[in-house]
């Protein structure tokens, strides 16, 4: 074992050195000659060839330390968007709008998990009386998508809270790409003013409302469609509803995420 170590360590010492040598600069004196170098690129390899579980075990931290400083970076995020998130007039609102957590859903009316994850944020408004449903139109599947979001939130100008969920709910269980035409099917059904939808879905409020949600993924660096924020924790996919119950008992808790 102790020349294991020895070696090990040895193995180390020349990793660091190399890593020196990578990265002085062009105008400074090189640290180590050519038969020095060599010798230090011969021991690294010999090392990692004998031990590959050392790179396995690199690819593991690094990956672990990236995804730590992400969610560092998100929570940062979060603090700072907290109100466009859950206070914007551009989002639909449903649930108790006067409630003590609020669970933000970012969604795409094509994204086959969102329409997964429908049924657990209708379970969720049903079982909890006091949860606030914040929903944001994040178009990132095509240009259908897009059409579909514009009408949707022309529909808000509308419908009353209550009634814009339902017209979410018909537009997001339709068969097949939802487009602006099926969305516009679906606010016949709900008896609107086309022609104004029209006018509103190409209109300032729609175009800042899009604009905000898509600032606001980026800014979260939200990878894709669901995604669920509920208090300091972002929730990506459609993870289920117990997760999701968990998550809003512990903001209730303890006003975090996670107690």
């Amino acid at each position: 074992m102790p020349l294991l170590r020895s070696v090990s360590a040895l193995a180390l010492a020349a990793a660091l050195a190399f890593s020196a040598v990578s990265s002085v600069s062009a105008e400074d004196a090189p640290v180590f000659n050519d038969a020095q170098r060599k010798a230090i690129e011969a021991i690294v390899k010999d090392y990692l060839v004998k031990n590959p579980e050392v790179l396995q075990e690199a690819v593991a931290e690094g990956e672990r330390r990236a995804q730590e400083t992400q969610k560092l970076a998100q929570a940062a995020a979060l603090k700072e968007a907290s109100s466009a998130l859950i206070d914007s007039p551009h989002s639909v609102v449903t649930g108790n709008l006067q409630g003590d957590v609020t669970l933000v859903e970012f969604f795409d009316y094509n994204c086959g998990y969102c329409r997964k994850a429908l049924s657990d944020v209708q379970t969720l408004m049903k079982t909890d009386p006091k949860l606030k449903v914040v929903l944001k139109d994040f178009p990132v599947l095509g240009n259908e998508s897009v059409e579909a979001s514009k009408i949707a939130l022309a529909a808000k100008q509308q419908l009353k809270p209550e009634k814009m969920f339902d017209f979410h709910v018909k537009l997001l269980e339709s068969k097949g790409r939802v487009n602006g035409e099926r969305a516009l099917a679906v606010a016949k059904e709900f008896g609107l003013d086309i022609e104004r939808l029209k006018k509103d879905a190409a209109g300032p409020e729609v175009k800042a409302a899009l604009t905000e949600n898509m600032g606001l993924g980026d800014k979260l660096s939200l990878s894709g469609t669901p995604a669920f924020i509920i208090g300091d924790e972002i929730l990506p996919g459609a993870v289920g509803v117990d997760p999701m119950k968990k998550t809003i008992a512990d903001v209730r808790q303890c006003g975090h995420a996670s107690c």
